[in-house]
C-alpha cells in the first residue's frame, strides 16, 4: 500500500512555515501611505469573477476556495506560464502531463486524470475570457498579458457546468484600456546544470489606448519564445526541448452608448517544438535529468480563438452574453520507448473545432441577488495514431477516433440576505449532453488508414472499430449559507454536486478486454462521474488590513470515478483502457496566509492536506489479474498527501536610485501516485526560488535576476507503463528475456526497482520538467 513517510513529523513542518504568515495583532501600525512596490501590489485588494456577478468581487468577500493573482502578483511570480502556478497554492497541481508538450492534466484536491487521450475530459476546466477549453491538449503553453488568473477549488457546477469536478482555472487576458499604455520585456534564462541546454529568450509587447475618446479603445500585443532546451540527448549529446512560440492578440472595446459594451478578443497561437523529452527507467533512474533516445521528434500546433463579450446594463440587472470560438491543429511525433533505438515511436494528428455561447442575467432586488443563465457548447475533435514498432517486418498501427459533441445548459443561482449578517444560497444546474463517435481500433493495418481523412473502416466492433452516440443528463444542486459577523470576516459552507462527462476511448488496442468491459459495464460508452462535495470555510482579515487568514475543510465523495487504466503491453507498447473503476472518499484541509510585517516586508504562506481512500473497486486496477484487497490498498492517483509552502517580499527603497525588491520563495509537494496499478509516481519537490528587481530611476524601466528551481528539482511528466525495459549493453542493462529488448516483456518487469513501494516502472517522461535555471528579465512601461 502506498504511504508517505512521517506524515506527521511534515504537516508540523508545514504548518510551522504557515505560522511565519499568520497574523502577528501586537505589531506595531504606522498610519502613513504604502510606498508603491511589491508589497502594495500584492496586498492591494484582488477582484475576481468567480461568482459571475455583475461586478468583479472582492476576493475575500466571496464564499468560494480561490486563490487570485492579478497582473502585478504575475508578474512578481515571474509566471510565464500555467504549470508555473502549480508550485503557489495548496492542493493545486497544474502539470504538462502528456506524450506531446502543452497536455494540462490538472489536479485540484485530488481530483485529475493523467491521459494524453484526445477524447478524455478534464476534471479541472479550463475557461480563456470565459470561454471553457474542450480538450487538455494545447493549454499548458506561454502566457502573458494577463488581467488575472483565478483557480477555483472544489466543483464548480451550477455556474460552470460539466468537468469542473476538481475545479476551474479562470484566465483573463488584458483589456484595452481608456488611455495610453504601452510595455515590453525581454526575458533570458539559462540552465544551471552541466551541460544541459541552451539559452532561452522570451520577447513580449502590448500597446492599449483609446481609438475614439470615449466610445472605441483598443489593444495589440505580440509575444516571441525561442526556446533552445534544457536538457542534453546522450544519444547524439544535441539540446532537446526546445521550441519556438508565436502569439499575437488584439482586442477592440466598443462602448456603443452608456450602458451597452462589445468586448472582443482575437488570439492567433503557434509553436514548432520538439517532441516529448522522454526517459526509459530501465535505463536511467528517475531522481536525473539523464535521457538518451534516438527521434528527437516534434510538436506543430496551430490555435485560432475568437471571444465576444456584450454586458448591457438595464435598471433591473446586467444581461451578458459570451461568445467564443476555437480551432485547433496539432501533429506531434515521439519517440515513446525513450531509448537510443528505435522500438516504439508513435505520430498523432490532432484537429478540434469548437464553438460556444453563454446568456446570463445577474441581478438584485431587495435581500435577493439572482444570478441566472443558458449555457450551449459544440465541438468536433478527430485524432489519428499512429505506432511504429519493430519486428521481423516493422509493424504499422493504425487508428483513433472523431467525436461530435453538444453540450445544453441551464443554471440560476439565488442568494438570499436572511438578515445583514447571514445569507442563504440555493442554486441549481440541468445539463444535457451527446456524445457521436466513429472509433477505430489501433491495429496493425496494411494498408493504413487516416481518421482525419474517413479512410478507417468503423464498422466491425468485434475487429476494425465501431460507430455509437450516447447522450445524459442530470441536476447539479447547491445549498449554502455565508455569515458575515464584521466586514472583514467571512464563515461559508455549502454542500453541491457536480459531473465528469461519460465518453469514449480513441485508443483501443486491446480489443479482447475492451469487448470484455463493454460486456460488463452493459453499454460502450464510459458511464459519468457524480462528485458530491461538502465545504465549509472562513476569510479572516486583520482590522488594519496588514494580515489575512482563508481556510477550507473539505470532504468530498466519488462515484464511478472515471480512470485510465495504463498498462504495458507487449504487443502495441501500452493498451490505455478507460472505465469507472470505484467509488472513493476524499478529505482535505487547506490554509491561506499572507502578514505585512511593515510596510515593505511581506510574509505569505499555504498548507494543504489531503487523506484519499478507496472505498468500492470494481475493476482490477492493481494490473495482478484478481479484484482483491489489493486494489483498495492502492493510492489514488494525483493526490500529494501533503503541500504547504512560504515566501517573503521585502520592498527597499533607494532615495533617488530607485527601489529594490526581493523575493524567497520556498514550495514542497508530496509524493503521489500517477498510474493507477502504482508502478508510475511523480516523486516529491522542494521547489525554492529567488528574485531580485531594481525599479531603475528611469520612469517605468526595472530590471530583475532571478533563480527557480534552485535545489535542481526533477519533476517528472507522467509514466507510461511499456515493456521495454532497457536496451542491452546500454549502462549494463541486460537482456533478460531473450527478446533483444533488455528487459521482462509485460507489466509486471522487475529489471529496475524504483523506491515507490519496490514496484517496477518502465515508463517514458514527458516532458521532463526544466532543472535549476538562472534568468534576467528587463522591462519598459509607458
Amino acid at each position: 500500500m502506498y504511504s508517505n513517510t512521517r506524515p506527521a513529523t511534515r504537516l508540523l513542518t508545514g504548518l510551522s512555515l504557515l505560522a511565519l504568515a499568520a497574523p502577528a495583532a501586537a505589531l506595531a501600525q504606522e498610519d502613513e501611505p504604502r510606498p508603491r512596490g511589491a508589497v502594495a501590489d500584492l496586498t492591494d485588494v484582488i477582484t475576481v469573477t468567480a461568482t459571475k456577478s455583475a461586478d468583479p468581487e472582492d476576493v475575500q468577500d466571496v464564499p468560494v476556495a480561490v486563490t487570485a493573482f492579478n497582473d502585478r502578483t504575475l508578474d512578481a511570480l515571474n509566471v510565464r506560464a500555467l504549470d508555473d502556478l502549480s508550485f503557489s497554492m495548496p492542493n493545486v497541481s497544474l502539470d504538462d502531463i502528456g506524450t506531446a508538450r502543452g497536455q494540462a492534466n490538472f489536479s485540484i484536491r485530488g481530483l485529475g486524470v493523467n491521459s494524453s487521450i484526445g477524447s478524455i475530459d478534464p476534471a479541472v476546466g479550463v475557461f480563456v475570457d470565459g470561454v471553457y477549453l474542450g480538450i487538455n491538449s494545447g493549454v499548458v503553453f506561454d502566457i502573458f498579458d494577463l488581467e488575472s488568473v483565478e483557480v477555483l477549488r472544489g466543483p464548480q457546477g451550477i455556474l460552470f457546468g460539466r468537468n469542473t469536478t476538481g475545479g476551474a482555472v479562470l484566465i483573463n487576458t488584458g483589456n484595452p484600456t481608456d488611455e495610453f499604455r504601452a510595455k515590453a520585456s525581454y526575458i533570458a534564462e539559462i540552465p544551471g546544470g552541466d551541460d544541459r541546454g541552451g539559452l532561452n529568450q522570451y520577447f513580449m509587447g502590448t500597446v492599449s489606448g483609446p481609438i475614439v475618446e470615449g466610445r472605441l479603445n483598443g489593444k495589440f500585443s505580440a509575444y516571441y519564445n525561442d526556446d533552445n532546451g534544457y536538457f542534453e540527448n546522450q544519444f547524439d549529446g544535441g539540446n532537446v526541448g526546445a521550441a519556438r512560440t508565436e502569439i499575437i492578440r488584439g482586442a477592440l472595446e466598443w462602448m456603443a452608448t452608456d450602458n451597452l459594451t462589445f468586448l472582443g478578443k482575437a488570439e492567433n497561437f503557434s509553436t514548432r517544438s520538439d517532441g516529448p523529452v522522454t526517459q526509459n527507467r530501465g535505463v536511467f533512474e528517475r531522481d536525473t535529468f539523464d535521457v538518451s533516445f534516438d527521434e528527437v521528434g516534434f510538436v506543430d500546433i496551430d490555435a485560432r480563438t475568437f471571444s465576444l463579450r456584450t454586458d448591457w446594463e438595464l435598471n433591473f440587472g446586467t444581461i451578458t452574453n459570451i461568445t467564443g470560438y476555437r480551432s485547433f491543429d496539432q501533429r506531434t511525433l515521439g519517440d515513446i520507448d525513450g531509448l537510443p533505438v528505435f522500438i516504439f515511436h508513435s505520430p498523432t494528428q490532432t484537429e478540434q473545432e469548437q464553438i460556444s455561447n453563454e446568456l446570463r442575467y445577474a441581478g438584485t432586488f431587495g435581500s435577493l441577488d439572482v444570478k441566472a443563465g443558458f449555457f450551449y457548447f459544440h465541438q468536433d475533435i478527430a485524432v489519428n495514431e499512429d505506432r511504429f514498432l519493430p519486428g521481423v517486418t516493422p509493424i504499422t498501427f493504425t487508428g483513433g477516433g472523431s467525436q461530435d459533441q453538444d453540450v445544453y445548459g441551464v443554471f440560476t443561482q439565488l442568494d438570499y440576505a436572511l438578515t445583514d449578517k447571514l445569507t442563504l444560497t440555493g442554486g441549481l444546474r440541468f445539463s444535457y449532453e451527446e456524445k457521436d463517435v466513429g472509433i477505430a481500433y489501433v491495429i496493425p493495418r496494411v494498408p493504413g488508414c487516416d481518421i482525419l481523412d474517413g479512410t478507417c473502416p468503423t464498422n466491425d466492433i468485434l475487429s476494425t472499430g465501431f460507430e455509437d452516440d450516447d447522450a445524459w443528463q442530470n441536476l447539479s444542486p447547491k445549498v449554502g449559507f455565508q455569515f458575515t459577523p464584521r466586514d472583514d470576516a467571512q464563515v461559508y459552507g455549502h454542500w453541491t454536486r457536480a459531473f465528469r462527462s461519460g465518453g469514449y476511448n480513441f485508443r483501443i488496442t486491446d480489443i479482447p478486454n475492451f469487448l470484455d468491459l463493454v460486456i460488463e459495464q452493459g453499454e460502450i460508452a464510459t458511464d459519468e462521474e457524480q462528485v458530491d462535495s461538502f465545504e465549509l470555510g472562513a476569510k479572516v482579515q486583520t482590522p488594519d488590513g496588514r494580515g489575512q487568514l482563508n481556510g477550507a475543510l473539505f470532504y468530498t465523495s466519488i462515484q464511478d470515478l472515471q480512470r485510465e487504466v495504463n498498462l504495458s503491453d507487449p504487443g502495441a507498447g501500452v493498451s490505455q483502457l478507460i472505465a469507472n473503476t470505484a467509488d472513493a472518499n476524499i478529505f482535505g484541509v487547506e490554509l491561506e496566509a499572507r502578514y505585512a510585517l511593515t510596510e515593505t516586508f511581506l510574509v505569505l504562506g499555504n498548507l494543504g492536506y489531503i487523506n484519499a481512500d478507496y472505498e468500492d473497486v470494481r475493476f482490477d486496477i492493481s494490473s495482478d489479474g484478481v479484484l482483491d484487497g489489493e486494489d483498495e490498498n492502492l493510492a489514488i492517483p494525483r493526490v500529494p498527501e501533503l503541500t504547504y509552502g512560504a515566501s517573503v517580499i521585502w520592498d527597499l527603497p533607494l532615495g533617488d536610485r530607485g527601489s529594490l525588491t526581493s523575493r524567497v520563495a520556498f514550495q514542497h509537494r508530496d509524493r503521489f501516485a500517477f498510474t493507477d496499478n502504482n508502478f508510475g509516481f511523480i516523486q516529491e519537490a522542494d521547489m525554492l526560488e529567488v528574485n531580485l528587481t531594481w525599479q531603475t530611476p528611469v520612469e517605468g524601466l526595472s530590471l530583475s535576476f532571478f533563480g527557480e528551481n534552485l535545489l535542481d528539482e526533477v519533476q517528472a511528466g507522467g509514466d507510461t507503463q511499456i515493456p521495454f525495459g532497457g536496451v542491452p549493453g546500454v549502462n549494463g542493462t541486460p537482456d533478460t528475456d531473450n527478446l533483444g529488448n533488455g528487459g521482462v516483456a509485460g507489466p509486471n518487469s522487475n529489471l529496475f526497482n524504483d523506491p515507490f513501494d519496490n514496484q517496477p516502472a518502465f515508463g517514458t517522461l514527458s516532458p521532463l520538467q526544466r532543472g535549476r535555471v538562472f534568468g534576467f528579465q528587463a522591462t519598459i512601461e509607458f
